[in-house]
């Protein structure tokens, strides 16, 4: 759902939707959904969003949030990790290469425990090497395309990120 392209109303009623989960709770894994901002389930830091362009690049990325994978998409109708990174850059005017691997190839390394947000954080998913690819949004949590869930934003303090973790880059 593109929250950009709904009315007032229509956003009051589809939060209202995630959270009571359509008054249908027995079909939900009620373990596994995401709670909080937007029923996305995380917060940016304040501070964060103090920076313009950090603000403008992730209201940009927040739009196509449930927006489904798809190998190989760079465009709004379906996006992988770094399709979505590339679009979500060049609209920004910033212009980064296509594959995960190659903009990691791009940019300043940054240590785990110096990220900023917007920065851009990379795992090795289901190939040595650089494989996937997010912009981090702060608080241990960033926003990218998955196979599974489409564009939602993760934890990268969860087992199955920080165990496949590579490093990050700064690019903005």
């Amino acid at each position: 759902v593109l929250r950009s392209r709904m009315t007032e109303e229509e956003q009051e009623r589809y939060d209202a939707y995630n959270r009571y989960y359509g008054n249908r709770d027995y079909l939900f894994d009620l373990n596994s959904i995401p709670t909080g901002s937007g029923g996305f389930g995380y917060t940016i830091p304040t501070d964060a969003l103090s920076d313009p362009q950090f603000a403008k690049m992730i209201r940009e990325a927040e739009k196509y949030l449930g927006v489904p994978y798809v190998w190989g998409g760079y465009s709004p109708s379906g996006f992988d990790c770094s399709g979505f990174i590339q679009y979500v850059f060049n609209r920004q005017g910033i212009k980064l290469p296509r594959s995960a691997d190659e903009q990691y190839s791009k940019g300043k390394y940054v240590p785990i425990n110096s990220l900023e947000p917007g920065d851009l954080v990379f795992f090795s998913t289901y190939t040595e090497g650089v494989s996937h690819s997010g912009i981090y949004v702060g608080n241990g949590d960033f926003i990218s395309a998955t196979t599974s869930k489409g564009i939602i934003v993760s934890d990268m303090k969860s087992g199955y990120w920080f165990e496949r973790y590579i490093g990050a880059k700064r690019i903005l």
